[in-house]
């Protein structure tokens, strides 16, 4: 039943990301900041944690995970080592994910010939 949830989750958020294009006219970067935002504030209210317990991958791929990320490494690290752990949390967490979309686009940028 987890992959049900998973997928109908992860679905949910997809089609209310593409709500965001057709109806509201938000554009790529608008539509990602809100989604990032939104998981940030649910993780910040400890609603996230939750909604991973629940939908597993259908929570956890989806760029709402981003911004949970962010928030939970800050919140975690601000526990542990005080204030500067909410910059240091922040990085902590994120950076494996930042590196990978620099090399592999870096990589991409590469191997395809851009249009112009």
């Amino acid at each position: 039943m987890i992959f049900v949830w998973a997928f109908l989750v992860g679905g949910a958020i997809c089609v209310f990301g593409q709500i965001c294009f057709d109806v509201f006219k938000l554009d790529p970067a608008h539509t990602m900041t809100l989604l990032v935002v939104i998981g940030a504030v649910l993780d910040g209210l400890g609603l996230y944690d939750p909604f991973i317990d629940f939908a597993g991958a259908g929570a956890t791929v989806p760029i709402t995970s981003f911004g949970n990320a962010l928030v939970h490494g800050a919140i975690t690290e601000l526990k542990n080592h005080g204030w500067i752990g909410i910059i240091t949390g922040i990085f902590k967490v994120t950076s494996a994910g930042i590196s990978a979309a620099i090399i592999f686009s870096f990589i991409a940028a590469l191997w395809v010939k851009p249009k112009g």
